[in-house]
Order: structure tokens, then sequence, then C-alpha cells
């Protein structure tokens, strides 16, 4: 949660570029691919496979994140987590991260600093050897995060949403819904504009707590992506916008049904299908094939009326959309 500044803690705009571009690459670490690494025109990352596996995000303050609720850290975390994500769901291991900062003049250096430590314990935890290796700085009213995240496939194919073969097991890794009840416990009690609120932990349930964790920094299971895909995965995809939508996805995508059993979504099913944000990993696999740290949800049918079935029923669940949603979220 966000901390007050530092008495010595200069905003943006009393720095010129090269002091605030200083700063942050000193908190920065060294990928393991990296050949060059920040402060040339371009970086050059090893790509052992041949192959490059690449994705990019953004984060804009207001509809992606709140400077009330999120420290510095919490973002450079969460950006670097949500893109690692979308490259373990093609079965790659993440090698380097570029990230371009548009930043607001009036914006403390000690944020941008903790965004960069956020960046670098985030790419530690999650996967080991990936690194920020370069990026851009700008000035904006908005503060904005543009991450694109590179990957290394080392030898495999790539894990699609088009692949899930009728008879599959569906299956998943990683909390589902726990983003989106943290969602609703942050617009239910710190609801504050744009002025930072301190949280006080022992306010919160152990629930809440979690929660919050799962919606500010969340944890995505990087390493199983690349281990889903040696372990035959047919099809893979990050859940990112509510299990529901994606499975809806995956389902068109490999023209299929797929039918998930609520008994397996935990405590609040509908808040396992509709709630985005969660970054767990959805993935098929033939049947007698389930590799640890995945648990399974469903099976896919053959392709039908409808995309997605819950309990034998069409789901009457959308998922997470950022148009639609995020006002009515907010209330």
């Amino acid at each position: 949660m966000p901390s007050r500044p530092r008495d010595d803690d200069p905003t943006l705009g009393d720095l010129s570029e090269g002091e605030i571009l200083r700063a942050i690459l000193a908190r920065t670490a060294r990928a393991s691919h990296t050949i060059i690494g920040p402060g040339d025109d371009a970086a050059v990352i090893a790509a052992p496979s041949g192959s490059v596996v690449a994705t990019t995000d953004t984060l804009v303050h207001g509809p992606d994140f709140r400077l009330a609720w999120s420290s510095g850290y919490d973002l450079g975390w969460k950006a670097a987590a949500v893109n690692l994500a979308d490259v373990a769901a093609m079965g790659a291991r993440p090698t380097a991260l570029l990230v371009a900062l548009a930043v607001p003049r009036d914006l403390r250096l000690s944020f941008v600093e903790r965004l960069a430590d956020g960046f670098r314990e985030a790419c530690a935890a999650l996967a080991p050897g990936c690194a920020v290796v370069g990026g851009d700085l700008t000035v904006s009213d908005v503060l904005t995060v543009a991450v694109t995240a590179l990957g290394d496939l080392e030898g495999r194919a790539p894990v699609t949403r088009s692949g899930a073969r009728v008879g599959d097991v569906v299956a998943v890794a990683g909390e589902l819904g726990h983003a989106a009840h943290g969602l609703s416990v942050l617009f239910g009690r710190f609801r504050d504009g744009d002025t930072p609120v301190a949280v006080d932990p022992s306010a919160l349930g152990r629930g809440e707590s979690a929660a919050l964790a799962a919606q500010l920094r969340p944890s995505p299971p990087i390493g199983l992506g690349p281990f889903a895909a040696t372990a035959g995965a047919t099809a893979m995809m990050d859940v990112s916008d509510g299990l529901a939508l994606d499975a809806r996805r995956m389902a068109a995508a490999s023209a299929v049904t797929i039918a998930l059993d609520s008994a397996t979504l935990g405590d609040s099913p509908q808040r396992a299908l509709a709630g985005g944000e969660d970054h767990a990993l959805l993935a098929t696999f033939p049947p007698g094939t389930l590799p640890s740290g995945f648990r399974v949800i469903g099976t896919v049918a053959p392709q039908g009326e409808h995309d997605l079935l819950v309990d034998d029923a069409p789901a009457d669940v959308s998922g997470w959309d950022p148009y639609r949603d995020w006002d009515s979220a907010s209330g």
C-alpha cells in the first residue's frame, strides 16, 4: 500500500531523464539470456530455441490500478506478473521484460524506485533468470506502465488456445476468484479517489488480506506453464478476464464445448467464473495426464450450441470487461 514520501524525495519534475533512469537501472537485475542489457539503443536477448514468445500489456491509472491502493512496489510486481503469466501460458519460460513508463511530473522518485524493486523481485520470485532489460521513459498526465515480455520455448512447440480435444480433461493451476474478491474489498472499504489511504491489516480478516494480495501482488504459477507443456498440455491460456470468458475463448478457438463442474471451483463458483485478474493457468490434458500443480475442473465435449456449460447447463456468466465492468465495480 502507498507509503509516505521521504523528506529527500524529489518529484520527477525536479530531475532530468538521465537522473531518473539511473535511479531505475540501479535497481534492476541481469536477465540470464541477456547479451546486451540496458544502456544501449536496444537490448540483445539470446533465443536458444530459435523462436521468441512475445506479449505486451498496459496498466493505466484508473481502469487498471489506483494510486490510492497500490504502492510503486505493488504496481511493479503486478505489471511483471501479468505479463509473465501470458508467456507461461504459451508453455515458454520468461526471459526478459521491456518496460515503458509514462509518468506525471509530480510523481515522487521513491515511487519509481519502488516500482523498479517490484519488477526485480517479482521476476526473482516468479521467473528466476528473467529481468527488465530496457524500455522507455516519457512524461504524461496519466501514470501508465506498458510492458513487453519475451520468452523461450526451449525447443518445445507453443501451447495455444486452439488445441483442446474432445475427451481431454480441463484443469487449472492457481487460484480463481481471489483477485475479484480483493477488488471488491478495495472498492467497499477504501474508495478514496486519488488520495492514498492507509490500510490497517488488523482491520481485515485473513480471507480479505489474502484477497488483497491476489489483487495487488498476484503470484501466478509461472513455472507450471513450461511444466504443463512438457507434460502434454493440448491447450493452455492465462485466466485474466474470468474463467467463464476465457474458457469460452478456448472452446471457440478449439471448436469444442468446455463443460465445467461448479463443485470444483471453490467456495464462490460465481466469483471464480466471473471475476478477472486471477492469472491462473487454464489447460487441457489427455485423459490420465495431469501434472502436479493442476486440478481437474471439467472436461472437453463435442462442439454444441454453447461454448461453455456449467453443471451441464449453459453458463449465464460473462467475465471481466474493463470497458463495461470498471464503473460498475466502483459503484
